[in-house]
């Protein structure tokens, strides 16, 4: 079986589907053609030169990343700039580039489910934030129910824990007449019509409302399309990048700050509160975790491990009463090139085909931490 770049893809948006991205984050194909057959595969957190490098000479056509290689559009490409050297050099070898950022970040099987592992926690949940249901009513053609439905799936609507897809279908008749000036994809202009159509309805986030919308409504073949939204008393999806969990004993802070940074790799770690104190129940979030430093103290937490906390970050856990770990950005987020990589091989495995997946062994930290 031949592997194009398109069916890598497919295989990582099971893992970390893009709906789950924050809106201001920019995952997928970065650059490439999704057509190309697949010669082997780099993993990293980041596409630089020297991953590209690295890549080339092992025979790679194709990079997995964690960060974006395009957070914002370009308003320039010059190549004699360090990034449009770069893009020139790989669109030049023909090479393609995908990113899972916090698509991956939020994925139940993700980066932090991964973290939370090499941390050894129990029983781990996910919090950061409780997305409002709605439902989503939409009248299709009988003939196009499944094709709006596909839309509306890929989209987001219709996940309910590790179900995707899920819908209720019901038949009737839709009747309506197009009037003068209107272009109808059934029927004729001041005459009534009468279709057999499905009544399809589904969930939704409500972040997700807009991006549903406009995808139901670009698969929909009417020039105008009936459809209902309906707020729910049901629970929200609770979700988000932390991960809440327990060790298997309770262990003095010092101990476990020692263990992060030896499971990690990190040279050192920032610790803040009663080094002596035992604590059990650990908060997580791979990366940038500044932002849910109070709601993990809300939730119990004893200790939040994360990286980039800032020196308010720090006073804001001692006035909580949390203990806080920071080991660094970079190393609470490399636990998702072997995640990534491992998961790959598992696919490929199961297709039955041998293609090389590679763990960059080039990319380190972009700075040296001096004792």
């Amino acid at each position: 079986m031949a592997v194009k770049v398109r069916d890598v893809i497919r295989w990582l948006e099971e893992l970390a589907p893009l709906h789950l991205a924050e809106e201001w984050d920019n995952p997928g194909l970065q650059l490439g053609d999704p057509g190309d057959l697949v010669k082997g595969i780099t993993v990293s957190l980041d596409f630089t030169a020297e991953v590209l490098s690295e890549g080339l000479e092992e025979g790679v056509n194709l990079f997995v990343t964690h960060h974006p290689l395009f957070f914002r559009p370009l308003t320039k490409l010059s190549w004699d700039a360090p990034q449009g050297r770069l893009i020139k050099e790989a669109a030049a070898a023909g090479v393609s580039v995908y990113a899972l950022h916090t698509n991956l970040d939020n994925a139940r099987g993700g980066l932090n489910c991964w973290l939370a592992e090499e941390l050894g926690l129990q029983q781990v949940r996910p919090f950061g934030k409780t997305d409002p249901l709605e439902k989503l009513v939409v009248f299709v053609p009988q003939d196009h129910a499944g094709e709006v439905m596909n839309a509306l799936a890929e989209a987001g609507a219709g996940h309910i824990g590790q179900y995707s897809h899920c819908t209720f279908q019901a038949l009737g008749k839709g009747t309506f007449k197009p009037l003068t000036g209107a272009k109808p994809y059934i029927g004729k202009v001041d005459e009534i019509e009468e279709v057999d159509e499905v009544r399809l309805e589904t969930i939704i986030p409500r972040s997700l409302r807009a991006k549903v919308v406009k995808a139901m409504l670009a698969a929909h073949p009417y020039e105008e399309v009936a459809y209902d939204l309906y707020p729910l008393s049901n629970p929200g999806v609770r979700g988000g990048p932390g991960r809440l969990g327990s060790l298997p004993e309770p262990i003095p802070l010092e101990e476990l700050a020692a263990k992060v940074k030896g499971r990690l790799g990190g040279r050192s770690v920032r610790v803040s509160g009663e080094l002596a104190q035992k604590v059990g129940k650990v908060a997580l979030c791979g990366g940038s975790g500044g932002g849910l430093v109070s709601l993990a103290a809300d939730l119990g937490a004893q200790v939040y491990i994360c990286g980039d906390l800032k020196y308010h970050d720090f006073l804001l856990g001692q006035s909580l009463g949390l203990a806080l770990i920071d080991a660094g950005h970079y190393w609470t987020e490399l636990v998702a090139v072997a995640g990534v990589a491992r998961f790959l091989e598992e696919k490929l495995a199961e297709a039955g085909v041998a293609l090389p997946v590679l763990r960059t062994k080039v990319q380190r930290a972009p700075f040296i931490e001096l004792d």
